[in-house]
């Protein structure tokens, strides 16, 4: 009776033993960053460099200004519980310093990336890489290697698609079409290489003295192409094309504004099919 009992006090300490050797051994995984970005261009260029090693939660969608933005209850509950706010720091983005307030969350860490200039475009695209891959590997040094070398294989992807679409642009000679633009998709189309004789703002700043000053310039250009951004209204240049006999255009600043453009490479590459069809139609 005693050597059982002396048995089963053995074998129950070996098992004490055995479960703190190994409860001490098992490592749970680090919860992950949880990120918040305001628009769908910050939250793709943080996936590129972050990949899987973060949690990404986007607020505005991707065919809405910015500006045009309104809180939401489900969004303070967004910002509660997060670890990181990134904005670009554009004056459009006022509606965060209310939510930040309302989130009440004092481990948030809110960041502007102010890179300058709009990031469809791909130098400007580069730039913003290597901000967002700074700011992640600051807040999470940990990782820090991991998100360089993300940060470099998609830069060689971006370089590819710019390449590409030169060399695509090239051929269409687009450098001999003349444009009035929203203020928004200028700084692209110049890029792109066409003519912008003239922009306009808003749709809200398109006074009846705009639009005939627009059109004005568009007739003593030979305007054939008037460009909007989707984000602030499809219409917002309908009249002066109307009165041009131009083609009345809607290219988007964000990935997902466009259908099947989720990704900033599917969102730059849809812009230029729109404006190429335009020319040969």
């Amino acid at each position: 009776m005693k050597r059982v009992v002396f048995s089963f006090i053995a074998v129950l300490v070996l098992s004490l033993v055995a479960g703190v050797l190994v409860g001490g051994c098992s490592t749970e995984s680090p919860a992950k960053l949880k990120i918040v970005t305001s628009t769908s261009l910050m939250e793709y260029t943080v996936k590129q460099v972050a990949g899987d090693r973060v949690d990404v939660l986007n607020l505005v969608p991707p065919n809405q200004h910015p500006g045009n933005f309104d809180v939401k209850p489900s969004d303070v509950k967004t910002l509660s519980t997060a670890g990181l706010f990134l904005l670009h720091g554009w004056p459009g983005e006022g509606y965060a310093d209310k939510l930040i307030s309302s989130a009440n969350n004092p481990n948030l860490k809110v960041i502007k990336a102010n890179v300058d200039g709009n990031w469809m475009i791909p130098p400007i695209q580069l730039a913003a890489t290597d901000k967002v891959m700074s700011i992640l590997g600051d807040t999470d040094s940990k990782n820090a290697s991991a998100y360089r070398k993300s940060a470099e294989a998609y830069k060689k992807t971006i370089l590819a698609t710019e390449s590409n679409i030169k060399d695509r642009l090239a051929k269409a000679n687009v450098s001999s079409v003349k444009v009035i633009a929203s203020a928004r998709q200028a700084d692209f189309l110049q890029w792109a290489g066409f003519d912008v004789v003239a922009t306009f703002a808003s749709p809200q700043a398109l006074t009846p003295q705009v639009v005939k000053d627009l059109i004005d310039k568009g007739k003593a250009a030979g305007v054939t192409l008037v460009i909007n951004n989707l984000q602030d209204g499809q219409d917002a240049g309908k009249a002066v094309a109307q009165d041009l006999g131009a083609r009345n255009l809607n290219l988007s600043n964000f990935p997902g504004g466009l259908d099947n453009t989720e990704t900033w490479e599917k969102a730059i590459n849809a812009n230029v099919d729109i404006l190429l069809n335009a020319m040969t139609k």
